[in-house]
């Protein structure tokens, strides 16, 4: 090799083979491919496993020294001096101590497959993470090899190539020179590895060893010759550009041991680099010395082949570690106390010129970089074949799980090297060295993000053998390599994670659900259990009131219009779509309930809502609704609203019946019968279900009716102008007119909340106020918009004058005069008061409601329906309570039947909770 080694090699040495990461031997093995995993099976061809000496130390030992031990130590204490040399040494192993701590522990958890980084990443994080880090692996892999395979053409060609300036040519010199040998010597050099990657990991891993003994022969003779050679003067190479009128020193000297050498060489001396005219700096020197530290996962990566992985691992991770970190540290501190500063500047090669015999430090490049192109190889076909297994890509990668009778996946192999012959064709490398770094830290702090993801989740599942590591190594780790991604190249670290976001999104939409498990569904629980348990329902104020709804649905197929307009008007809230199925379960060998959640979850995904599903089993429709009103929700988040479908003799539309959903055999089906909550099936009776209604307000439950929302599409009814008409007054006390009590304000809230909505934003609401005559139309009509404007609400207010309604009431009383009435009202009130806890006066069902005539709830929702406004797209109706009198219950849903008719869509909500207020 010439006098003139360039920077290329260390620019260029990316982390060396994270390589032999991937060549565990695929021997063996038969391949059972299922949807969503890929078990495999030993074969008695099963090649003998490796211990941790061999199947860890030398791996990773061969990927942290590479060139850097032969080429770099010099660059880095000259630049530097020896002091920040030793500094950056220390801060460079740190970072990767704290990634190799996280390996430890995420390998000695379980056992790993094929794919290595990209295997533990992907199964602790799911496959869009696991994914997008692995083509970014397998990336920097391909990447990889093509810079040492350049490498190596460059240090051949440096050595016995001809001169193309007509210079005279070295005894040694028979290669020609220029791009296209280059390419072609690069071809050749690509093909041997190739074969050797087509016969077989299992033959690389045999090699491995021989060009480790040869890698620790050739550092023997350097920490020979540093005590065995004498002082000399060695000739320094030319400068490959040369400013005008600048001179250079044609000779420095080797000094052998000297004090004062050392004292020359502790402090720093940046200089511009002599390969390149750049000015060298402590970050670009940092820069270029952190390359040859990575190559940490090299034997966590071989895991398959080992004979105790969990034993084996963090032992030989660890002492690969810090056998490199002192041979390292040794080095520089010979080289300072032998080596003019001048020397260690201008020739980045002098340890061959010193060398006992020089060949061996150019034995040592070519052995070194080889084994990192092929490693390099090696493990980008191992990556690939992983991804393609996974499935992640679909049938883009198909082609590259198939396999040689020995397990090699070959196809993988040739992939990997065109895609390698691809890079080489192109010739500039300088500008990917930096990125293929940046691919392999982002890789690092996945794995370190991996191990933090599993240590905060608290799984109880994660119990790594390997316990010396904790949160806070693991953050470390991460900070680490994020700053030296960014101290590398601050635009090409953007542009990887921006590129690695990117690929995690199309894989998060393109890719089958996997059953891996995925991290953030622990950490989601464990975080929504510790801020649920910091929601103190004492706290509560109603400035912060939501409605939190309970949904009843009896056959869900025929409650989607219901379920999507319950989902626009829980604002945030909690909603539970609930579903009682009859049934005794001492009588059943197993619980039917829990075969039928599937079907309910896809329901929700199909309709895009936000809401849970809870079903339960009883032996009536009203316990099962006390029951899902006692038990859902948790802590500060449970059901303050009930909704139930109205009690009619409307026939079910399946409303998913011209749609593709998933929910298609939903669990209405999997009975044969609407089932549970089936007021139209008649499951249950108009008496029970008014009292599931009194049951919900004994319970302080806010309830609302829902009717003639079997046919409502959400999509068509928000076409063109869109209305809410609310009627904020009871309808059924026509001796009242009042709109402040709670249930009226209730009202107003929850039709303001629909508005608030995005989908219904644009609803314009209409209040209608009911007045007798003899009152102020325009009075009651200023009142009530003053109110709106206390409450921050926008509506029109439209008063209705009922007298004739009123008075078909009155006509009804007979001999009892309207006085009369009034008086035995304010008696039975009274009697009353224990049971109206809420004390309005309009929201109860006093007795002369049983005596309500059809004729007058005729003629209010003829009045309803008769207003000289478009037809609104949605109503909200009083609801006043149930009558205390059981026996009138049958009557008052006659009433509010009659009160709700071919209204439309209509919600009659009955309130028990304040909601509102006025102050800030």
């Amino acid at each position: 090799m010439s006098e003139r080694t360039p920077l290329l090699h260390y620019r260029l040495s990316t982390s060396v083979n994270e390589s032999v990461e991937q060549q565990s031997p695929q021997t063996g093995e038969t391949v059972d491919r299922t949807p969503a995993t890929v078990r495999r099976k030993s074969t008695p061809d099963q090649p003998k496993k490796l211990t941790t000496f061999f199947g860890v130390v030398i791996p990773t030992l061969l990927s942290m020294f590479s060139v850097v031990v032969f080429l770099r130590i010099g660059f880095v204490v000259g630049q530097s001096g020896l002091y920040q040399a030793i500094a950056m040494f220390l801060v460079a192993y740190f970072i990767i101590s704290m990634t190799v701590l996280s390996v430890c522990a995420i390998s000695t958890n379980g056992a790993l497959d094929a794919g290595g980084a990209y295997y533990m990443i992907s199964r602790a994080l799911g496959p869009e993470f696991g994914g997008s880090i692995g083509i970014m692996f397998f990336l920097a892999n391909v990447c990889g090899s093509a810079l040492y395979v350049l490498g190596l053409v460059e240090a051949v060609l440096d050595t016995f190539g001809l001169p193309e300036d007509g210079q005279s040519a070295s005894k040694y010199a028979v290669f020609p020179t220029g791009h296209w040998w280059a390419f072609l010597y690069g071809t050749v050099i690509l093909l041997v590895c190739l074969l050797v990657c087509l016969v077989g990991a299992h033959i690389y891993a045999k090699a491995t060893f021989v060009i480790f003994l040869v890698v620790m022969l050739v550092l023997c003779t350097i920490f020979i010759s540093f005590f065995a050679v004498g002082p000399q003067v060695v000739a320094l190479p030319r400068p490959d550009k040369t400013p005008p009128n600048a001179t250079y020193p044609a000779s420095a000297n080797f000094t052998g041991f000297k004090l004062d050498t050392l004292r020359g060489n502790l402090g720093a001396g940046y200089t511009d680099d002599y390969t390149t005219g750049v000015m060298m700096s402590f970050a670009t020197v940092f820069a270029v010395m952190f390359n040859g530290c990575t190559g940490i996962m090299a034997g966590s990566n071989m895991s398959g082949d080992l004979k105790n992985p969990s034993y084996s691992i963090p032992r030989g991770t660890i002492t690969a570690v810090i056998f490199t970190f002192i041979i390292y540290n040794l080095l520089s501190l010979l080289v300072a106390c032998t080596c003019d500063r001048v020397l260690l500047q201008r020739d980045y090669s002098f340890l061959r010129d010193i060398n006992v015999w020089h060949p061996f430090v150019t034995i040592g490049v070519y052995s070194s970089t080889l084994s990192a192109a092929m490693s390099n190889l090696i493990g980008a076909s191992r990556i690939l074949y992983a991804l393609a297994r996974d499935d992640l890509f679909g049938k883009v990668l198909s082609p590259a799980k198939k396999t040689s009778r020995g397990g090699n996946p070959w196809v993988s192999v040739l992939i990997s090297w065109f895609l390698v012959q691809m890079v080489l064709f192109s010739g500039k490398l300088n500008t990917i060295a930096s990125i293929v770094t940046i691919f392999f830290l982002l890789v690092y702090a996945a794995v370190d993000l991996a191990c933090l993801a599993l240590e905060w989740a608290s799984a109880p599942n994660f119990r790594p053998t390997f316990r010396y590591f904790t949160w806070h190594t693991c953050v470390l780790g991460i900070i680490g390599c994020a700053v030296m991604m960014f101290l590398i190249n601050a635009i090409y670290a953007s542009a990887s994670i921006a590129f690695m976001l990117l690929l995690l999104v199309l894989i998060h939409y393109l890719s089958p659900t996997s059953s891996w498990g995925y991290i953030s569904q622990a950490l989601i629980f464990h975080q929504v259990r510790k801020y649920l348990l910091m929601l103190d329902v004492r706290k509560d104020h109603v400035k912060f009131w939501r409605p939190q709804v309970l949904l009843m649905v009896s056959n869900p197929r025929a409650s989607v219009g219901l379920i999507t307009f319950i989902n626009d008007i829980k604002k945030s809230g909690l909603y539970v779509l609930g579903h009682v199925q009859l049934g005794d379960l001492n009588v059943l060998p197993s619980d039917p309930l829990q075969s039928q959640y599937d079907s309910w979850l896809s329901l929700v995904d199909h309709l895009n809502i936000k809401a849970f599903v809870n079903l339960t089993l009883a032996n009536s429709v009203r316990h099962g609704v006390q029951h899902l009103l006692f038990i859902s929700g948790l802590g500060g988040m449970r059901p303050n609203t009930l909704v139930l479908g109205f009690y009619d003799d409307c026939p079910p539309v399946d409303q998913l019946l011209d749609r593709s959903s998933p929910a298609g055999n939903s669990p209405s089906e999997g009975n044969g019968k609407p089932g549970g909550v089936s007021f139209g099936g008649k499951v249950l009776g108009p008496q029970e279900y008014v009292c599931v209604i009194a049951d919900a307000v004994k319970m302080s439950k806010n309830v609302a009716l829902a009717r003639y929302f079997g046919q409502f599409d959400r999509t068509l009814a928000l076409k063109g102008k869109v209305y809410v008409d609310v009627w904020p007054v009871n309808l059924l006390r026509p001796d009242s007119s009042t709109y402040v009590d709670t249930c009226s304000l209730f009202l107003l809230q929850l039709a303001c909340i629909l508005s608030m909505t995005r989908a219904w934003q644009r609803a314009r609401l209409r209040l209608f106020l009911c007045v007798e005559a003899g009152r102020s139309l325009k009075g009651a009509e200023l009142k009530l918009g003053h109110l709106l404007k206390e409450l921050r609400m926008k509506a029109d207010v439209y008063t209705v004058p009922w007298d004739t309604q009123v008075a078909l009431h009155w006509q009804r009383q007979g001999i009892m005069t309207k006085e009369k009435e009034l008086e035995r009202e304010g008696r039975e009130e009274g009697e009353d008061e224990e049971i109206e806890e809420e004390g309005d006066f309009a929201n109860s069902f006093p007795s002369n409601a049983a005596r309500l005539s059809d004729e007058y709830l005729e003629a209010v929702n003829r009045l309803i329906l008769d207003q000289p406004h478009p037809p609104p797209t949605v109503r909200f109706l009083y609801l006043p309570r149930p009558p205390a009198d059981t026996s009138r219950y049958q009557d008052y849903l006659h009433q509010l039947e009659l009160l709700s008719r071919d209204l439309g869509p209509t919600m009659l909500i009955h309130g028990v909770t304040p909601v509102i207020t006025t102050d800030l």
